[in-house]
């Protein structure tokens, strides 16, 4: 499941998921959209990402 699959079964909108993830909605959509890899998120980022779509399993983030 990809992040726009994740974000969206948890009824959140890229401005809402991003501020939760401590990060611009436009930062966001450049990861949902792959314009920036996921693979080079910091592994900050990608813990409050993970949070916030309450996903235990940081490589379900990588799951497209």
């Amino acid at each position: 499941m990809g992040l726009r699959e994740l974000r969206t079964a948890r009824h959140l909108t890229q401005t809402e998921l991003a501020s939760q993830a401590g990060m611009s909605q436009g930062y966001y959509a450049d990861y949902e959209r792959g314009d920036r890899p996921i693979t080079n998120m910091t592994l900050g980022k990608a813990l409050k990402l993970a949070d916030a779509l309450k996903v235990k399993d940081l490589r379900k983030l990588l799951d497209d």
